[in-house]
């Protein structure tokens, strides 16, 4: 640590929130858990401040106690906000995660307080975003203010997120775990099948975009035999590590940032994190670019896996709400959908459990009052569940009916097609 480079107390740091601003916060892994827990506990002497932010781990702003002190702004929702924001205390953006940036930069929503987590600065006094580069960088260039959390468990990634030290108003020395997700444990026979069936739809050479969740991560594990693939997501998680090390992944035919795995951000467990430390292999850039599908459609065979909560029998997919309800966010999913579509040989799937683990089928006739459609019909292509998969491209409705009832559970399939009946005679 040199004399240029100062840190603070938490409490000291936070007296640069004021009342009345609009503050980001980092997310996922990158979460400031340590600052945003003490900025909450400092809330006594805040009134009207505006919390920014994508999807967060390890805290929890749901408390009632916090109106009127915080108002939580969400531009993707996750359960460390969930009820704030379907509560008078919070609401929801709808945006497309690759616009998000333009947000900040277009003074839409000017910021007046970055608060982020970072590695310790390398000889040359760079940190590392480490693993959210997303829109914390937009975030951290254009904030009037920003306060790090310098934490020595934060990998340094190469690629988009190095901040010089000396951009900090106030830094924090943290030694914290950064919070982990796996989510293979979360496996069961379902998404193993739904794994196998996406699997098969990967071709040789192929540039992949894995979503969040079980599925991705049983889709990797079924691409040992595949060769040539590559990576260009804006979530990276462990399932992909084993196919790195063997070679099926080693980006070789991608055209945009060949030889080198492309993403966004990072979310796993330590053994993530621990890869992905000065790893060169591993570029995380920022999601403007990342995200966007003029840039994706230049690589070979882009293939998008994404999910949703439910999908009508015309094709129009929600996978940010249920009913009314804001569940999550539009998120990248319609950004790699187009993309993947405008690709040479690219396959926009989603893929999805036939019915919910409370037995509600996923499949529906219509979609729930109030539900956000995120990718439309004239956006969908392949959908895959446990019973096979299906490309409505160029089907009109009542084939389109026909092919989806086919994946629905079997035990709500003749509900279905009498609604079908009734709707198409």
């Amino acid at each position: 640590m040199s004399s240029s480079q100062h840190y603070i107390s938490a409490e000291e740091a936070l007296q640069l929130v004021q009342s009345n601003q609009r503050v980001f916060l980092h997310g996922s892994a990158a979460t400031p858990i340590h600052l945003i827990n003490k900025l909450i506990e400092q809330k006594q002497r805040l009134k009207n401040v505006e919390l920014i932010s994508i999807t967060q781990q390890g805290i929890d702003l749901n408390s009632p106690d916090l109106e009127g002190h915080f108002f939580i702004n969400s531009l993707f929702v996750s359960a460390s906000n969930r009820v704030a924001v379907n509560s008078k205390g919070g609401d929801y953006v709808p945006v497309f995660l690759s616009e998000i940036p333009l947000l900040f930069t277009r003074n839409i929503l000017p910021l007046d307080v970055a608060i982020v987590q970072v590695s310790p600065p390398d000889k040359h006094g760079y940190c590392s975003l480490g693993t959210s580069i997303d829109i914390a960088r937009a975030a951290v260039d254009t904030a009037k203010m920003v306060i790090a959390q310098v934490n020595p468990n934060m990998p340094r990634v190469h690629g988009d997120g190095f901040v010089p030290f000396s951009k900090f108003n106030a830094a924090v020395w943290v030694e914290d775990a950064l919070p982990e997700v796996n989510y293979s444990n979360d496996s069961n026979e379902a998404t193993d099948k739904l794994g196998k069936l996406v699997a098969g739809l990967v071709e040789d050479g192929a540039t992949l975009q894995l979503g969040i969740g079980t599925i991705p991560d049983s889709v990797l594990k079924n691409l040992t035999n595949h060769k040539n693939l590559g990576i260009h997501t804006e979530m990276f998680s462990d399932g992909a590590i084993p196919l790195i090390k063997n070679g099926t992944i080693n980006n070789s035919l991608k055209k945009k940032v060949n030889g080198y795995c492309v993403t966004s951000f990072l979310l796993g467990t330590k053994a993530l994190y621990d890869f992905a430390d000065d790893n060169p292999i591993i570029k995380s850039l920022e999601i403007d670019y990342v995200n966007d599908p003029r840039i994706l459609c230049q690589n070979p065979k882009v293939t998008a896996i994404n999910s949703a909560i439910e999908i009508d029998i015309t094709g129009q997919v929600c996978s940010d709400s249920i009913g009314t309800y804001q569940y999550s966010g539009i998120g990248g999913q319609m950004d790699f959908i187009r993309g993947a579509a405008l690709s040479e040989g690219g396959k926009p799937i989603i893929a999805l459990p036939s019915m919910t683990g409370k037995g509600i089928s996923r499949i529906v006739p219509f979609l729930k009052q109030g539900a956000g459609v995120v990718t439309t019909r004239g956006h969908i292509h392949w959908v895959v569940t446990e019973y096979g998969a299906i490309n409505l491209f160029g089907m009109n409705m009542e084939q389109r009916a026909k092919e989806l009832i086919k994946l629905a559970h079997p035990q709500f399939r003749e509900k279905l097609e009498k609604e079908a009946y009734e709707r198409f005679k």
